[in-house]
């Protein structure tokens, strides 16, 4: 690089704002150790040092004063190394420094400077200069004064190339820059950072679509600080020729609010910031938040340390994302009375007729609130309120209390309007100011926010209840196996219904298959978990799959449904954690098979009376993956009490799992007339109050089908013998007095044992069930193959039985065993 000009001696000089042509901003960087390591092309422009003249060559010979910069912060950064140092850690830096041009002459410019990272993890100075071409005048005449002279905020003016030509003192105490450092740049180079570049973006919507704007923050200077809460708005300049000329930028700080002194908050009012909108209970945990109790507690709170009287009118909640309720053809406002507070007592409180409906006048002073969304003052000889009274019968207890001030606030939370609050004061001397105004909204904005929190959960636990009420079991089945009774109790809390459920489903052969399973978590999501393993569970069984092979296959549903939810937060996804306990019972040979994942064993009562836990091997959880369930079988007597529960029942909180067990299985052994009598005792032994979680109970009491209502025969395995195989199943049902269901039953013999002893293997066995209305047929053999139905071509000679099989009977299916299959089918008797 060649050797940098000599001074200009007598040559005049000048700054940048004195360039003439369009605006730009001419940029450099330079190293900690003061080394120029950028160089832009409106660098160029300003000074006239192409990039390698500069580049690698120490910015302090640019200067055309060796002594330091003039008006400035500080010492810009990279200068002589003599002048006053910068603040260790200062992170931005602006002044006016005179820089020496190309061709001699000396340049006072303006300039700006960031700290900012730079490859390698070391720091470097970003600096800038606006050069504009002079002043615009534009901005010194009435539209630019009015502007600023009404705007108590940060208040900035933007041309069209996005560039600051005005800024009033609130923007510089918010970024500690004068207008004169600001001049010419862009915001994102005043401060760069991302809120500035969405705030830019905002401009130039406003530019292109003449369109205000509103941006969620504000920048703020360099360095520590505490966050503010910033609101920016922009807004269009049109010129004389109705073009949008620039842009007008506001910001207030919403933490910080006015500035004006405030009144003290009245004890009662400061207890209530923290009380209003908690609903009932000494617990700071409570059921479902109270909007009655919510409402009322903003009355209580206002009255007397802030007004006379309280009213507080809401709007239906259907109605709350939709406006206020507007009479048709008249505009008239229909609201609720919700609550009423007045220091005269419930004497004159009762005039109000809380809980009935109310009507607003259109035009009247809460109907314009409620429209407007904000609150207001009014003195009751203010026109509006005089024609109000006038038109309206039931605002007669303004004059009637001799009201002199009154203040009308809508309750809204976010967007969400819920109804106003009128205070007015009739033995306080003193009218209404802003201040109380202020109160007010304070309070009325806690209510509105615990009465929308109220509503909200009150109306997600419906629909969770309803969800989960129509995914469980309405009725139990029909069926002769078991005797049964059930109980189905939501959480209290805030958690609200969790996912637990019961299920009680018809196998093939007379048995009965009860299921209780606890989903993890509690809400919506929960519930409808809960429905996809019921009907899960349910299709599973109608395959007539063992309770262990049963598990397995929902442990891996389980798995694909927290992959398809993966990145889902709070509670685990996919049910993860799920418990199941599965159980089947045989009245033929009553014996009881089960398995279970995670979940508590059954309890079981002999018919001498006593009462054990089931030895059931403890699987894991459901979702886990990779890991056996095991089943236990045992022969139970005829009149045993099997009893079938989730946790939610042994967690109360007045005892711990050991005492709720031998709680529970000394109610199950007390003598009862029914089962629904056991249900109860066993819930009023074990819960004091309302369950912390859900609580699923499913009672039942064995049955047998004995010997008379089962025939079995063992069959050769010779086709010559499937005649005599219908004689003894036709002969068996003269015997049950079922000769109606003969010829049916003929026909399902004769093609269940030909297709046994055709395609299976030995040993055959023909058995028929007859259980109550319903007449069964089961056909076993030793093969595992199954045959499946089919229908048959117009010249085949076979493919036609199991048709027949399936037009002529209820239903039919295989069920597969350790040694073999069964193929079943099952009449109705209801008919004959």
């Amino acid at each position: 690089m060649e050797q940098l000009p000599t001074p200009p001696g007598e040559r005049q000089a000048r700054t940048t704002h004195a360039s003439p042509g369009a605006a730009y901003t001419a940029t450099a960087t330079v190293s900690e150790q003061g080394i120029v390591t950028g160089w832009s092309e409106e660098a160029r422009r300003l000074l006239g040092y192409a990039p390698s003249e500069v580049v690698g060559r120490p910015a302090a010979e640019l200067l055309a004063d060796r002594s330091g910069g003039s008006g400035g912060t500080g010492t810009a950064p990279g200068t002589d190394t003599a002048a006053r140092p910068l603040a260790p850690g200062q992170e931005r830096w602006s002044g006016t420094v005179p820089l020496r041009h190309r061709d001699g002459r000396r340049v006072d410019a303006g300039l700006l400077a960031h700290r900012r990272a730079a490859a390698g993890g070391t720091a470097e100075w970003f600096v800038m200069s606006a050069v504009t071409g002079g002043p615009d005048a534009s901005w010194d005449g009435p539209l630019g004064e009015w502007a600023f002279d009404r705007s108590p905020c940060v208040l900035a003016v933007f041309d069209e190339d996005l560039r600051l030509v005005r800024a009033n003192a609130g923007m510089h105490r918010a970024l500690s820059l004068t207008e004169a450092e600001m001049h010419g740049l862009r915001l994102s180079e005043i401060a760069p950072d991302a809120v500035s570049e969405e705030t830019e973006r905002g401009m130039r919507r406003v530019l292109e679509t003449g369109e205000p704007q509103s941006v969620e923050g504000f920048v703020r200077p360099p360095g520590p600080g505490a966050a503010h809460g910033w609101a920016t708005s922009l807004a269009p300049v049109p010129g004389p020729d109705g073009r949008v000329r620039a842009v007008y930028l506001t910001a207030h700080d919403k933490a910080a609010g006015d500035t004006a002194p405030r009144k003290p908050l009245p004890p009662t009012l400061a207890g209530a910031r923290t009380s209003t909108g908690t609903g009932t209970g000494s617990s700071s945990t409570i059921t479902i938040p109270d909007s009655a109790r919510t409402v009322q507690d903003l009355a209580e709170a206002a009255v007397p340390r802030l007004a006379d009287l309280a009213i507080v009118d809401l709007l239906e909640p259907s109605l709350r994302g939709e406006g206020p309720a507007r009479i048709p053809g008249t505009g008239a406002l229909t609201v609720t009375r919700s609550a009423v507070r007045s220091v005269l007592g419930g004497s004159r409180e009762s005039r109000f007729a809380v809980g009935e409906t109310t009507v607003y006048p259109a035009l009247s002073p809460p109907a314009e609130c409620l429209a407007a969304g904000r609150g207001a003052v009014y003195g009751t000889a203010d026109p509006a309120v005089a024609r109000w009274v006038a038109q309206d019968p039931a605002a007669g207890w303004i004059s009637e209390y001799g009201t002199h001030s009154m203040m009308l606030v809508p309750l809204r939370d976010g967007g969400t309007t819920l109804g106003l609050a009128v205070f007015s004061r009739h033995q306080n001397p003193e009218p209404f100011d802003l201040e109380d105004l202020r109160l007010a909204e304070e309070l009325t904005a806690r209510a509105a926010t615990g009465l929308h929190r109220a509503r909200r959960t009150a109306r997600e636990h419906t629909s969770t209840m309803t969800l989960q009420r129509s995914l469980l079991p309405h009725t139990l089945p029909v069926q002769s196996a078991l005797e049964i009774a059930s109980r189905y109790l939501p959480a209290a809390g805030e958690a609200g219904v969790g996912g637990d459920w019961f299920d009680v489903i018809p196998l093939s052969g007379a048995r009965v298959a009860l299921v209780v399973g606890d989903v993890v978590g509690h809400g919506m999501r929960a519930s409808a978990t809960m429905g996809r393993l019921r009907t899960a569970v349910r299709t599973l069984a109608d395959v007539d799959l063992p309770p262990d092979e049963l598990l397995t296959h929902l442990d891996d549903l389980i798995i694909h449904l927290s992959a398809d939810e993966t990145g889902g937060g709070g509670e685990a996804a996919g049910g993860i954690g799920t418990t199941c306990l599965y159980v089947v019972y045989d009245p033929v040979t009553r014996r009881c098979t089960a398995a279970r994942a995670g979940h508590p064993p059954p309890a079981v009562v002999s018919p001498e009376g006593s009462a054990y836990l089931l030895d059931v091997p403890a699987g894991p959880p459901l979702g886990l993956g990779g890991l056996p369930f095991e089943t236990v079988e045992v022969e139970l007597p005829e009149g045993s009490l099997l009893a079938l529960y989730t946790d939610g029942l042994l967690k109360a909180r007045d005892h711990d799992i050991d005492e709720a067990l031998d709680s529970m299985l000394a109610a199950l052994v007390l003598p009862s007339s029914t089962l629904d009598t056991v249900c109860d005792r066993v819930l009023t032994a074990l819960l004091t109050q309302r369950p912390d979680d859900d609580v699923a109970l499913l009672v039942a009491r064995t049955h047998a089908l004995h010997t008379d209502k089962v025939a079995v025969w063992d069959l050769p395995s010779d086709p010559s013998l499937v005649g005599q195989a219908r004689r003894n199943a036709t002969d068996q049902l003269t015997v049950w007095g079922l000769d109606e269901a003969a010829f049916v039953t003929e026909l399902v013999v004769s093609e269940l044992v030909t297709n046994a002893i055709r395609y299976g293997e030995p040993p055959v066995q023909l058995r028929l069930i007859h259980e109550g209305t319903t007449l069964i047929c089961e056909v076993s053999d030793a093969s595992g193959t199954a045959p499946h139905m089919r229908r048959a071509r117009i010249f085949d000679e076979g493919g036609r039985g199991l048709l027949l099989v399936a037009q002529l009977t209820q239903r039919w299916g295989t069920r597969h065993t350790l040694f073999g299959k069964t193929i079943w089918a099952e009449q109705s008797l209801v008919d004959f």
